[in-house]
């Protein structure tokens, strides 16, 4: 009983430890919601995103929101917790970095091959092996192609700038010795970059979580094959947690890429990433 000064009252307060009150909650919170409670939870939701997407400032005097407000600014409040959590991504995520560059140009000539080779410097040339002249340069340090047609593949580059200049230098050295060469149609055909996640990865359960994008053989290739759709690149996702990105055509879409698969992959993440020692043999004393 309470004692409101020199008053009793008959009233009884409910044991918090009693069954039955906690039976009768979760009968409560189980109950079908009626649709104008379900419009009430739904106006809540929506005024806690408003408010934490930083549009506070659309908010009317009263705690919720008319179900007409809430229908014109549902495509606003997506789009703004997508950025945020965009940008909040390009803040934490290193960007991959780049490991290889593979060029094309067309030297719009024919080419002896045989005197390239011999009058060259750093060039082989084995036509039973490749039919094409391997030649390569220090600065900056690349591997070039070179086919009869004019064609040449310039390979090894770390930045589009130096895959560009190697080209150049190739074209100069190859004008030198007699041809009429043109620089014409230079393309970025690869860019392969590397990053990673900085903990392990189980490469069964994400070859479950996403069966249609990968492949995965363990007994053939330790890494996982990982195909995306959009942007179109090629993903090998080692154990480690090590991530090798392909097949790009601009250094932002492996950014992009990497950007799009970290969820997926801290989703797949092993729970316990510690090394555990063999086991040594006691010795007999």
């Amino acid at each position: 009983r309470r004692v409101h000064g020199d008053q009793y009252s008959n009233t009884t307060m409910e044991d918090p430890l009693d069954n039955k009150s906690f039976k009768k909650e979760e009968l409560k919170s189980s109950a079908p919601k009626s649709a104008p409670q379900r419009n009430d939870i739904l106006q809540t939701n929506l005024s806690s995103a408003l408010l934490g997407s930083g549009l506070g400032a659309f908010l009317p005097g009263s705690a919720f929101l008319n179900q007409t407000d809430v229908n014109l600014m549902k495509p606003l409040i997506d789009q703004t917790s997508s950025i945020a959590l965009q940008s909040g991504n390009k803040a934490q995520l290193p960007e991959p970095k780049l490991e290889n560059i593979v060029s094309t140009v067309n030297l719009d000539c024919k080419l002896d091959l045989r005197k390239i080779a011999l009058h060259a410097k750093n060039a082989e040339y084995n036509p039973k092996r490749f039919a094409a002249v391997i030649m390569r340069i220090r600065d900056p340090k690349t591997t070039a192609l070179i086919f009869s047609s004019g064609k040449m593949v310039c390979t090894g580059a770390k930045t589009e700038t130096d895959s560009e200049t190697a080209a150049r230098k190739y074209a100069k050295t190859i004008k030198k010795l007699g041809f009429e060469v043109r620089f014409k149609e230079f393309t970025i055909q690869n860019i392969v970059g590397s990053s990673s996640v900085n903990f392990a990865i189980n490469l069964e359960q994400l070859q479950i979580v996403h069966q249609r994008f990968c492949t995965y053989d363990p007994e053939i290739f330790p890494g996982l094959i990982y195909r995306m759709e959009q942007p179109h690149i090629v993903l090998l996702v080692f154990c480690s947690g090590k991530v090798v990105l392909t097949g790009a055509k601009k250094r932002e879409q492996l950014t992009q890429a990497f950007q799009k698969i970290y969820p997926t992959l801290k989703i797949c993440r092993k729970k316990d990433n510690r090394m555990v020692p063999p086991k040594q043999d006691k010795l007999l004393p």
